[in-house]
């Protein structure tokens, strides 16, 4: 049998596995099915290979070539043109042939001549008869649609995300198969990969598109993103207009315009097999690399053949999976979109360099689309050294059961130098987990988050189950708290859906242990702390994890879960127990160089002339981190006062060292491909000049300072000592005094306010109002100068922790407190509520124990009006306009005359309730009562 021969009997397979019916012409029947390949067809050129015929016309050609032909395949495209153009003999209709094939027998290309330039392309096999049948009835093939998007509605969509969607409709009109878009984690990549497949099958007419990822945790994440999702053109949401399913098993229904399946489910589904849900679990990265394994066979599958779908999706294609599971993805004539944050030179070479959208993690920080972070480290012993056990007696344990078990050791046990590697794996230390735990709790409310109540959501990276179980019982002894503190989130542990769902949603848990289950493409917005106990040596591994704390949040939806929090969310803290910040090989470039440096020492530095990249660095990330807390309002007076947003002189800040940029700059300015290193320097030295430009400008330091001051505390400094001695503690001390005398220098600067503030106390209560606006003033005037309420009472509890008592602060009027023990009014610091129940309740004892007594629904109303007092320190008529208070007072009009009833049905009811009342100064004295106890005056 001859090459060729050889060649013909697969490609005679291929084609009956697709459909079609192979016959030779001298036995045709085109009746015989609805495709028939007929071989060594005559036309007015010679015979063509294999003529194609779909319900009885000729629509196609195929051209079979022995293996050796492959590598010249694309020569064999002229002669398949040729035979296209041809007279068919015998054929006596209207007919054209429009599609041809190129084949071997490990090789097929196809071309649809409808294409607008077409061209020849690979694919798995031949397409089936009804395809073909289905491509003539369109009106105009896919790739001819795609040279046709309309305009994007912008509205809602991220400059970035813009950016890519654009670039993905020219990448689409240039028939280029395969597009990689590489956006931050938190940029919106799913959003953009939506936008993108509902504009493919609205207007580019495809049918189906497969959104594909490598867990099962992913996939989820995606449906509720997919159904979540509403056009700006459409009013109805995405899964209302198109079918979306998440595939549990080998089953697609029929209306499915969007599959979600995992790569291993899409891999049995081709293999006709079933798959058990625990294969969907675990990430790739866990248990495989692109060298461990030989490429997986796939096989044609007649029930979802190659052109089932049009477009497929790859999210977190950075993972190794292009070895081994390529032809999962190759299987189907189908475009190809990537979505990584983190791609690597495979990542690139699969999408043939291919990238649409280049948006990385710095200029996501830069734009406030991420938060940056802090990098706090916790040093000890036996992590950095490891340690050697003597030839003993020494416990066992079960890596699986947890049996333990005595047993006299064969030989010495060295984890020291490289055998560190054994540490948590082969030797479990369960001193050196407890160390690092208690550092962390020791600093989690000194010098991580001084002022918040509860532990800020944080997220464990440890090696694999067995040390992320000794992880959490440590952080449940040290912290004293029981089992919903701290829980596992793993693909081993229960319900790990339910586990991560809280962990995102709900106050507990405070601290999840995972391994790999949410180091990577998992979003939980709420983290604010990431503890490394593990070693990462992939840099876009790293890049990966770390990007879980990246995700901006507002302060309402983090309050949600974290409930003492005061500001956006517009910083995390890596926790680096291990050393990964320092054994990592990342090109992101940390942009918090400088952490122990204020802001007002680098825009001193830069004035003086400090140009380094570390300085200019630091300045531009403290720039983003102030922009992020800044007020619309206050963004645009920044801009007016500066000459320019803080988004862009901290662009200009970081463009100055970005090599990208320096090189566009230098290629546009003299207009050469190749500048050399001189030119470069030179323009770059002008880069460096324009950004430094505003800081020479002592008014703009001073207001960029006071800017800070009105909305940073404290910038909590990374200690880079061992657990010996970790933070700042013999320091603060010296901090509070610092604070309590600006205060007092506060006092005396403004004490005629001050003094003017005694009408709170003296005057009636009907003049309260003014006051509190007075009140509300100076505490402007004090935000200020940096110091808050919750600063100061900590600093006097430093100072006089037996005179100063912590509880419910109400900023407003907690601000009286202060004062009044700053200047020696009273000799306990105690918060304004605590004051207003006390009063409160005496005042409610004295009056129910004469001849008249409160009914329950009285005690209700005068509660609320206590409650508001201690927030508010008044109540104004359009305080009443609130239901639960207006309604509360009705209560109190059953003795009264019927022309107060009717004034009920009336708005205007709430003023003259107050002027009936301060009438009889009645309210007044209970309200003064309540507040200041004794006759209603300060004592």
């Amino acid at each position: 049998m001859t090459p060729e021969e050889q060649a013909r009997q697969v490609i005679d397979k291929k084609l009956e596995q697709s459909g079609w019916v192979v016959q030779d012409k001298n036995r045709l029947n085109l009746t015989a099915s609805s495709g028939v390949a007929v071989r060594e067809f005559p036309t007015s050129t010679g015979p063509v290979d294999y003529a194609l015929f779909v319900d009885g016309m000729p629509v196609g050609v195929v051209e079979a070539k022995k293996s050796s032909e492959g590598e010249n395949i694309t020569v064999v495209e002229m002669q398949s043109s040729r035979y296209a153009n041809s007279i068919f003999k015998w054929v006596q209709q209207d007919y054209e042939i429009r599609f041809a094939y190129e084949a071997t027998d490990k090789l097929v290309r196809f071309t649809d001549y409808k294409d607008i330039k077409y061209r020849s392309r690979t694919v798995f096999s031949f397409h089936r008869p009804e395809t073909l049948r289905a491509l003539l009835a369109q009106p105009d093939t896919i790739r001819n649609n795609m040279k046709h998007f309309p305009e994007l509605d912008e509205t809602g969509f991220r400059a970035c995300q813009v950016n890519a969607i654009r670039n993905l409709d020219n990448s689409f009109a240039e028939n280029r198969p395969r597009a990689l878009v590489q956006m931050a984690t938190g940029a919106g990549k799913t959003f953009t990969a939506i936008t993108a497949a509902y504009r493919l099958l609205k207007y580019a007419k495809m049918n189906r598109i497969l959104f594909l990822v490598d867990t099962k945790s992913l996939g989820e994440q995606a449906e509720r993103e997919f159904l979540a999702y509403t056009p700006n053109e459409d009013p109805r949401s995405f899964s209302r207009i198109y079918g979306v399913c998440r595939l549990k098993n080998s089953f697609i229904p029929d209306g499915t315009h969007i599959c979600i399946s995992t790569i291993q489910r899409m891999y049995s589904i081709l293999k006709g097999e079933e798959l058990d849900e625990g294969a969907e679990e675990e990430s790739f990265a866990d248990f495989i690399t692109a060298d461990s394994q030989s490429p997986r066979e796939v096989v044609y599958n007649k029930k979802y053949p190659l052109e089932f779908f049009d477009c497929i999706i790859v999210d977190e294609c950075h993972r190794s999976i292009y070895n081994v599971w390529s032809q999962v993805l190759t299987y189907f004539d189908a475009f190809i979109i990537g979505l990584t944050a983190t791609p690597d030179k495979r990542t690139f070479a699969f999408f043939n360099e291919n990238v649409v959208s280049e948006y990385t993690r710095e200029q996501a920080i830069m734009d406030g689309v991420n938060v940056g972070e802090d990098i706090f480290l916790i040093e000890t012993d036996i992590t950095k050294n490891g340690a050697r056990l003597m030839k003993q007696l020494i416990e066992y344990r079960d890596r699986l059961s947890r049996a333990k078990r005595w047993q006299q050791m064969d030989e010495d046990e060295d984890y020291t130098g490289t055998n560190k590697g054994k540490l948590d794996r082969a030797v479990v230390n369960p001193s050196q987990i407890r160390a690092v735990i208690r550092t962390f709790k020791e600093n989690v409310f000194t010098s991580l988050y001084p002022h918040r109540k509860e532990v800020p959501k944080t997220l464990i990276f440890a090696k694999d189950d067995s040390h992320a179980d000794d992880i959490i019982q440590i952080v449940r002894d040290e912290f004293g708290e029981g089992n919903e503190f701290c829980r596992k989130i793993t693909y081993r542990a229960d319900n790990p859906e339910a586990a991560l769902s809280s962990f995102r949603n709900d106050y507990y848990p405070r601290i999840a242990v995972t391994v790999s289950m949410i180091a990577v493409g998992i979003d939980v917005k709420p983290i604010e702390c990431l503890i490394f106990m593990r070693d990462v040596h992939s840099r876009n591994y790293y890049e990966q994890m770390i990007g879980r704390g990246t995700r901006v949040l507002a302060l309402d939806d983090l309050q949600k879960v974290t409930p003492s929090a005061t500001g956006n969310k517009d910083h995390f803290v890596i926790i680096d127990a291990v050393g990964v910040t320092k054994s990592r090989k990342s090109d992101t470039r940390p942009l918090e160089r400088k952490p122990s440096v204020s802001m007002k020492e680098l825009m001193m530095n830069v004035a003086l002339g400090s140009k380094d990249e570390n300085t200019l660095t630091s300045l531009a990330n403290r720039l983003i981190r102030l922009n992020s807390q800044l007020s619309n309002t206050e963004r645009k007076q920044f801009e007016r006062r500066i000459g320019a947003p803080a988004g862009k002189i901290a662009e200009n800040l970081l463009n100055a060292f970005d090599e990208d940029v320096i090189r566009d700059r230098t290629q546009a300015n003299i207009g050469v491909i190749e500048p050399d290193d001189e030119q470069l320097m030179e323009v770059q030295k002008n880069l460096i000049k324009e950004a430094v430009a505003p800081f020479q400008n002592p008014d703009v330091r001073e207001y960029i300072e006071n800017v800070r001051r009105s909305h940073d505390q404290i910038i909590d400094n990374v200690n880079l000592d061992t657990v010996i001695y970790v933070g700042y503690d013999t320091q603060r001390e010296e901090n509070a005094d610092r604070v309590i005398a600006s205060f007092q220098d506060f006092i005396e600067e403004n004490k005629d306010e001050i003094i003017a503030l005694r009408i709170i106390y003296d005057q009636k209560y009907a003049d309260r109002p003014m006051a509190v606006e007075q009140l509300k003033a100076l505490y402007e005037k004090l935000k200020a100068k940096g110091i808050t309420i919750e600063r100061l009472w900590d600093c006097y509890a430093i100072r006089q922790p037996d005179k100063v008592k912590r509880g419910t602060m109400a900023k407003i009027t907690d601000l009286i407190s202060v004062i009044r023990f700053a200047m020696g009014y009273t000799d306990q610091l105690t918060p304004f509520a605590d004051r207003v129940n006390y009063n409160f309740m005496q005042w409610t004892l004295r009056r129910n124990a004469g001849a008249v007594h409160f009914t329950e629904e009285q005690m209700d109303w005068l509660r609320l009006i206590k409650d508001h007092i201690a927030a508010s320190l008044s109540i104004l008529p359009e305080d009443l306009d609130l239901m639960p208070l207006c309604s509360a007072m009705l209560i109190f009009l059953n003795d009264m005359k019927p022309i107060w009833r009717i004034c009920v049905i009336s708005k205007v009811f709430c003023q003259y309730f107050i002027l009936f009342w301060n009438c009889n100064n009645n309210i007044n004295r209970v309200i003064a009562v309540i507040s200041f106890g004794n006759n209603g005056r300060h004592s």
